[in-house]
């Protein structure tokens, strides 16, 4: 059986206090900022006039209005599979607090205590993965920073840890697609929308 050729794109929610900070924001509901809610109105532009056969959204508030913002609220569906990591103790504080307690840590081997680990993670992201691949058209998904880098690692069927290599910013858009019969990163952490100056050729 051959692969589908449809699309599923990835974005990241908009700009909230917390990951302007740098603070892990895992399931704590922070709103968008007002440049977030701009950001995420930016996406519109990037979205119009496609073809949804399947809309997903993050439950937390920071996903869900990122995707009203963005034109596809009246159509998506909640999937709690997309929210972002839990991370456990290390929730709200940014990658130097947790330094200083330990020195050598790293989310994408250690995980977070009291949260999940990177299989974890994985095998939610699968799920959402499976339910995609099971649809006739594109798919649109909104979520957050960690947990679409590891889709986007496992939709190539590497494990969890190369997200700790796909770096993706606020209210960005990424494309997963097929290269052949092979499923393949089409487009990562596009931020043109937001920079005209970084604007490239549309395929």
């Amino acid at each position: 059986m051959s692969a589908p050729r449809h699309r599923v794109v990835l974005v990241r929610h908009g700009e909230t206090e917390w990951s302007a900070a740098g603070r892990h924001t895992g399931r704590t509901d922070v709103p968008l900022t007002d440049n977030g809610r701009h950001q995420a109105a930016l996406v519109n532009a990037r979205l119009v006039g496609a073809t949804w056969a399947l809309v997903l959204t993050s439950p937390l508030q920071r996903a869900v209005e990122t995707c009203r913002l963005a034109g596809l609220g009246a159509v998506a569906q909640p999937d709690p599979d997309l929210q972002e990591w839990d991370y456990g103790a290390y929730e709200g504080l940014t990658t130097p607090d947790i330094h200083a307690e330990r020195p050598d840590w790293w989310l994408w081997t250690d995980g977070c205590p009291g949260g999940e680990q990177p299989p974890d993670v994985g095998a939610r992201v699968d799920r959402v993965i499976e339910r995609c691949r099971q649809v006739d058209g594109d798919v649109a998904l909104f979520a957050h920073g960690h947990v679409l880098r590891v889709l986007g690692a496992r939709w190539v069927g590497a494990p969890p840890l190369l997200g700790g290599s796909l770096l993706l910013s606020t209210a960005s858009v990424s494309v997963l697609g097929w290269e052949r019969e092979t499923p393949a990163l089409a487009r990562w952490n596009d931020t043109a929308h937001l920079d005209p100056t970084l604007a490239l050729r549309q395929e």
